[in-house]
């Protein structure tokens, strides 16, 4: 088994939606093994150069996947467990490290053992796996007893975390999953509403029974090194660099990126020992190509992904410019997709240079130590131009971003110590010679971005 690394890029599927699945479950059709046709879509992915899935929800739920019924069985609309197996080897045999959804702080309606308790009320053995059962009051549903839910939504029933039944029940699936799946990681759902003591629990039981395998949290506001510790998470979801990279486009604002950057992993960055999970969009936010005011900064958002600290991940589909906003149903970011299908029929049509400039991106990422766990530094900033260094024992690169319209030469200063003969890697092999003050000069072409190697 091979584990999470900062060395990794991941894909993420969604595969309740990838694979066109009925959006509920009618807890009666026989299994559907649908998750088999993901395998193209592996092949697809290492074919861009990821080296790691984030595979979305897959156990037993009602509908969206993050309300689970059976946390060891896989979902009836896409298969079974057998299907999981043979999708997880599938990956290993592409190289391909497995990580998959763990929903932790809470349950559907369906799970079983909430069955237990609308059948048999007070009486249930199972009344205390739940948070804030209280039957002098009736739910939403008009259920004999209200209970606590994730942000008041009824038909997610928040667990009592505190419970050492209920630990040990989601213990022993992180057990069953490691053996029978072969996992790499786990991405924590709703990790920002899972209490520490929990994680702590958690991660040592992870430290007895595999200490190599990965535990990544969604947290979306706070500071992310409440969550990533050594006594929890490794890591968590950069929200904050997500939201900072297209604002900073849209907004015609590299100084809004730029201090995020410096706050996060420049000299005295409070996070520069994180490796931080990031991202331009996932199954819950818009699209980048929706989210971007101007479609032709699709290319640089790209470009910064790679080249920013963090383990990048690519949102499946968006690699072809596909489109999708945020509304109240969330399903229309989470759409059916076959990636043959979309490399013959485009979204728009320069979705072909897209798909070759991330695979440049995510080849350079790979190639250059430095792009994947060397430190960062600030060298320029404007409102629309941002020039940054990446550099690892000898090995420097320079990355220049340029949102405008226009091609324009960027003059940088080095300090003295990263001085070098510095080769154009991303659009050709040509030389950026040092000028006699130390500085550089470069040419931009218009929403785009240079990187530059030098030793």
């Amino acid at each position: 088994m091979t584990y999470i690394t900062k060395q990794d890029n991941f894909y993420h599927i969604y595969p309740l939606g990838a694979l066109g699945a009925p959006q509920e479950n009618d807890y009666q059709s026989p299994p559907q093994s649908r998750l088999l046709g993901l395998i193209p879509h592996l092949d697809h992915a290492a074919s861009l150069g990821a080296t790691a899935i984030y595979l979305g929800p897959v156990f037993e739920s009602s509908s969206h996947g993050y309300d689970t019924a059976d946390f060891f069985r896989v979902d009836r609309r896409l298969g079974t467990n057998a299907d999981l197996t043979a999708f997880a080897q599938a990956a290993q045999d592409r190289g391909l490290k497995l990580v998959l959804d763990a929903v932790f702080n809470h349950v559907g309606r369906e799970f079983w053992a909430f069955r237990d308790l609308l059948a048999n009320g007070a009486a249930s053995p199972y009344r205390d796996w739940f948070s804030g059962v209280n039957f002098q009051y009736t739910s939403p549903y008009n259920d004999p007893f209200s209970y606590d839910c994730w942000q008041g939504h009824a038909a997610l029933v928040k667990l009592n975390l505190a419970n050492p039944a209920v630990r040990q029940h989601l213990f022993d699936a992180i057990r069953f999953w490691r053996q029978h799946f072969g996992i790499s990681g786990l991405r924590l759902d709703a990790a920002d509403s899972l209490s520490f003591e929990f994680m702590q629990a958690m991660r040592n039981f992870i430290e007895a029974e595999d200490p190599q395998l990965w535990l990544m949290g969604e947290v979306i506001h706070g500071d992310y090194r409440r969550w990533a510790n050594p006594a929890m998470l490794h890591s968590t979801t950069n929200y904050e660099l997500y939201k900072s990279t297209w604002s900073a486009l849209n907004d015609a604002n590299f100084f809004e990126l730029a201090y995020s950057l410096n706050r996060q992993f420049g000299e005295g960055g409070i996070y520069r020992d994180l490796d931080l999970y990031s991202f331009l969009d996932n199954h819950d936010v818009s699209r980048i190509a929706s989210q971007l005011k101007n479609p032709a900064n699709l290319w640089l958002a790209y470009a910064l992904l790679y080249t920013m600290p963090g383990i990048p991940a690519l949102y499946y589909g968006s690699e072809f410019g596909l489109e999708g906003r945020k509304t109240d149903n969330d399903w229309n970011l989470r759409p059916a997709f076959d990636p043959g299908h979309y490399s013959a029929q485009a979204p728009y049509p320069q979705r072909a240079s897209l798909i070759e400039h991330i695979r440049s991106l995510i080849r350079l990422r790979r190639q250059l130590p430095a792009l994947n766990q060397g430190s960062y530094r600030q060298l320029s900033v404007s409102a629309q131009q941002f020039a940054f260094l990446r550099w690892q024992d000898q090995q420097r690169v320079i990355v220049a971003a340029n949102s405008s319209s226009e091609e324009l030469t960027l003059k940088i200063q080095l300090p003295a110590q990263f001085r070098a003969v510095y080769k154009n890697v991303l659009n050709g092999d040509s030389i950026t010679q040092m000028l006699s003050d130390g500085s550089v000069e470069l040419r931009l072409y218009p929403h785009y971005a240079a990187v530059l190697a030098g030793t």
